[in-house]
């Protein structure tokens, strides 16, 4: 990593402008919980945790929720720390400890830092952010491009979390979007929207490996999953309805090994703590599908009420619970609550992996989209 950020140019590699937000602007529930429907049932913030974040793309908003019991401890409403109510946070990623945390905004073009107390730290600059990955020994994290961006540069950004400095690297395919860091922490892997091609970056040197899979059937990458051990990854495609396995353990060599029928539009894809399962919601169907990752069969397809147009997912560290974003913008979910929005309530479905039972629908604003997981302090 450190070769990156001391080279100006590495593939292409091109500095942005970082700018900072104002140190520790404190973004927390507002207002009085008994009278603020988005922040009724937000309780004091524990000691440990863990806690799901949920980027709300609808609502400007990113809910903050215990995983043990299930309430809502913080509301942060970014228009207060300055944001537009069409920021659209898109989604979130967590530093191995819980001390950060990150949000991207596809409307504002940034990318910010939280600390665990949801204080506003930092912010950088980065044409329409998607997906979020944290290095897991390394200070850095790699961003992708939005879906929404029709035409980005065809870079990622690999940005030192520390002080927020972000320099781009070129991975030669329109709009990549998909984003991974191999357990090893060597290797970025990214993907194409527009074409069937997975790319290994090279943290150290920057350098790119390109595969390009046959056929011509469009897949659509949409979201990456590394296997505990770091041999296999796994991408959900959202056009073909597949999930694609691929042989990693050689990397940068990309091995496509397996495709799997699935659910239409499957989404962001989640491993088990011990490898054995892979989890992912269905966009189109509105259900959650449970593949075996010894058999590589479909083992489950969850559904029930509050599962209305899944997309992020995350389990807690221990593996003891799903929870499952749903954007449920046209609708099927009829809230119980009012929350002071036009646009329908999102949802966040608990569910017990174990049995596959939805045990909790949690309420929060519209268009949930990507969710990021503490482990306990």
């Amino acid at each position: 990593m450190e070769a990156i950020f001391r080279q100006l140019t590495v593939t292409g590699a091109i500095a942005l402008v970082l700018t900072s937000a104002p140190a520790c602007v404190t973004a927390s529930v507002s207002g009085n919980p008994a009278s603020d429907p988005l922040a009724r049932g937000a309780v004091e913030r524990p000691a440990d945790g863990p806690y799901v974040y949920v980027a709300n793309q609808g609502a400007a908003t990113v809910t903050v929720i215990d995983a043990g019991d299930g309430s809502i401890v913080a509301v942060i409403r970014l228009e207060e720390l300055g944001f537009g109510p069409n920021a659209r946070p898109h989604h979130v990623a967590v530093e191995p400890d819980g001390s950060f945390w990150y949000v991207s905004l596809i409307g504002e073009n940034r990318v910010l830092k939280f600390d665990r107390d949801n204080r506003l730290v930092s912010s950088l600059e980065f044409e329409r952010p998607g997906m979020l990955a944290v290095h897991p020994t390394e200070d850095l994290l790699v961003v992708g491009r939005s879906m929404a961006a029709v035409n980005p540069p065809q870079r990622i950004g690999m940005v030192r979390r520390s002080t927020m400095e972000v320099e781009e690297i070129d991975v030669f395919v329109p709009r990549p979007h998909s984003m991974a860091v191999s357990s090893d922490g060597r290797w970025v892997f990214t993907s194409s929207l527009a074409e069937n091609t997975i790319v290994a970056v090279d943290i150290e040197s920057g350098e790119a490996e390109l595969t390009r899979l046959g056929g011509e059937e469009p897949h659509v990458f949409v979201q990456f999953a590394l296997s505990p051990d770091g041999s296999t990854l796994v991408a959900t495609a959202q056009i073909s309805g597949k999930l694609l396995v691929f042989d990693v353990s050689d990397a940068p060599e990309v091995r496509l090994v397996r495709e799997i029928e699935v659910n239409p539009e499957p989404w962001h894809p989640a491993y088990s703590p011990d490898g054995r399962f892979v989890y992912f919601g269905n966009l189109g169907a509105n259900t959650v599908t449970v593949v075996d990752a010894e058999s590589w069969s479909v083992a489950r397809v969850i559904s029930g009420e509050g599962l209305s147009e899944p997309h992020g997912i995350a389990l807690t560290p221990d593996g003891g619970r799903l929870f499952v974003s749903n954007r449920n913008v046209k609708g099927a979910y009829e809230a119980t609550e009012a929350l002071g929005f036009d646009e329908p309530n999102g949802t966040i479905a608990v569910i017990d992996p174990a049995t596959g039972r939805i045990l909790n629908i949690i309420e929060v604003a519209p268009y949930a989209a990507g969710l990021g997981v503490a482990a306990p302090r």
